[in-house]
């Protein structure tokens, strides 16, 4: 019991901090007139007044985490703050109910991009703002910037850094001190995000368009303000910053860091994932097109270039914006996307997925599992990066990824079993589990989650929760030896 009080009187103090985010909606509310200031009051006045009763109440279990309590703070912080993050949502739309404003917020929050929502270009600009400022502030990780703050408010900042933190990049020390290399990487993130929203401003957005879709690009979350999507431009200069801030939010922000820090581009070659991230992608784009062109789908290789281009990349960096409804083309396509969406993106990147590291690290485990029947007696070691991998980190991967066909098969079954068609039940547990959004069926790219019953809704929601966690942090905490003294 002490330790769940330690724990709330933490996660009080992240509400009250997260609560005051809400001004920036209010703000633009307030400026422009658009009548949902009072949404945000509510929501507002429930997030600082929760917040602050939870850490009085809770002031007296004031004390140093435990790596045990970091993995349980984090569970609760992401099943909690989509709560709060609804709140406006709830209070302003008519009609949706919280099942489905939970869905809305949890999907920003952890840079899905599913939406129950439409009619998104009549929604007040101050609402589509704030969609899209959750995506930011869960593309590269809320506690990632909660570790940078909670020194200062006198609590450790390290266990929450260790399990939020996906894939290896919570084991590298890239200056001195945790808070730093949050603050660092928190510095990138903003700076990039403002040259994304210079570029989509010039290339011809409005200025709160371009905000709104810089924060969704970098974050790769999807929301955008309009019901098409990227699509309502139809401007190739768009298309084309878009695509290149993909890139840029795909790869780790350690090695953008390693990279500004030394003043040059090495890091990027010496990134053990970057290289086969963008080869990846590359291919897959250049075949994707040749094959809408060669069905027929599109009239010349270029055309067919421009939309498979823009609309593999995002899927594959779980982005999720689009361009067209591609659900519409030959089904081999889509169902590709949908795939390099699994692992496409590195880790330490704001991208969904298993990461590119633990699929190289799996297809060379193969090889040398072959390679060992062949020469049982010799002695194989697997080589990443330069170095060779403890094996105990390959078990780990090999766990993880039994981990995730698991999770993905269950959630088949589970939206198989309310009567979801086969497509749209793997099609959305693959977009949620992995953070892309649009999926495919009744979840296409040309609809929204809406179609879904309520318990499908939380089915979802669950699984977006899962994919952002990276599966482990939350099974961590329901496994009955975690509660064990």
């Amino acid at each position: 019991m002490q330790r769940i009080l330690s724990v709330l009187n933490v996660m009080s103090l992240i509400v009250v901090l997260f609560g005051l985010a809400i001004l920036v909606p209010l703000g633009l509310s307030l400026a422009l007139g658009d009548g949902a200031h009072r949404a945000y009051d509510e929501a507002l006045a429930l997030a600082l007044g929760g917040g602050a009763l939870g850490w009085w109440a809770t002031r007296g279990f004031r004390r140093e985490l435990s790596a045990r309590d970091g993995f349980l703070l984090v569970v609760a912080i992401w099943v909690t703050l989509p709560a709060v993050a609804a709140l406006p949502l709830y209070f302003q739309i008519p009609d949706l109910s919280f099942t489905r404003a939970y869905f809305e917020a949890a999907s920003g929050l952890t840079a899905t991009g599913a939406t129950v929502l439409s009619g998104l270009d009549q929604l007040p600009p101050s609402l589509n703002l704030w969609r899209a400022e959750l995506h930011w502030l869960g593309g590269l990780g809320i506690i990632v910037l909660a570790v940078a703050v909670l020194p200062m408010l006198g609590v450790g900042g390290r266990q929450l850094y260790r399990a939020e933190i996906p894939g290896p990049l919570k084991d590298t020390k890239l200056t001195p001190r945790i808070a730093e290399t949050a603050k660092a990487f928190w510095l990138i993130y903003s700076a990039l995000t403002a040259a994304c929203a210079l570029a989509y401003g010039l290339a011809g957005m409005s200025w709160l368009d371009a905000v709104i879709h810089a924060f969704s690009t970098l974050s790769l979350g999807g929301f955008s303000s309009h019901d098409a999507s990227l699509g309502y431009f139809d401007s190739p200069l768009i298309e084309a910053i878009a695509v290149a801030f993909m890139l840029v939010a795909g790869v780790s922000f350690a090695t953008h860091f390693l990279a500004l820090r030394r003043r040059d581009l090495v890091a990027y070659w010496r990134d053990p994932e970057a290289k086969f991230f963008v080869a990846v992608l590359a291919a897959s784009v250049l075949g994707l097109a040749g094959y809408l062109w060669q069905q027929g789908f599109y009239g010349d290789y270029w055309t067919a270039l421009r939309y498979a281009g823009f609309n593999t990349i995002s899927i594959a960096t779980t982005l999720g914006f689009a361009t067209t409804d591609y659900a519409e083309w030959p089904i081999f396509a889509p169902l590709w996307m949908l795939f390099l969406s699994a692992f496409a993106t590195c880790s330490g990147s704001t991208g969904g997925g298993i990461k590119m590291i633990r699929v190289r690290m799996l297809v060379q485990q193969m090889f040398r599992e072959t390679a060992q029947l062949i020469h049982p007696r010799a002695s194989l070691s697997m080589r990443v990066g330069g170095g060779v991998v403890p094996s105990e980190i390959v078990f780990a991967v090999l766990a993880f990824m039994s981990f995730y066909g698991a999770t993905l098969l269950g959630i088949v079954f589970l939206l198989t079993f309310t009567g979801l068609d086969f497509l749209t039940a793997v099609s959305a547990a693959i977009a949620c589990t992995n953070n892309v959004g649009p999926g495919l069926g009744k979840v296409g790219p040309a609809t929204t989650y809406a179609v879904l019953s309520e318990f499908q809704t939380w089915v979802c929601s669950a699984a977006m929760l899962l994919g952002r966690l990276e599966l482990l942090t939350l099974f961590v905490v329901v496994t009955p030896r975690f509660w064990k003294h």
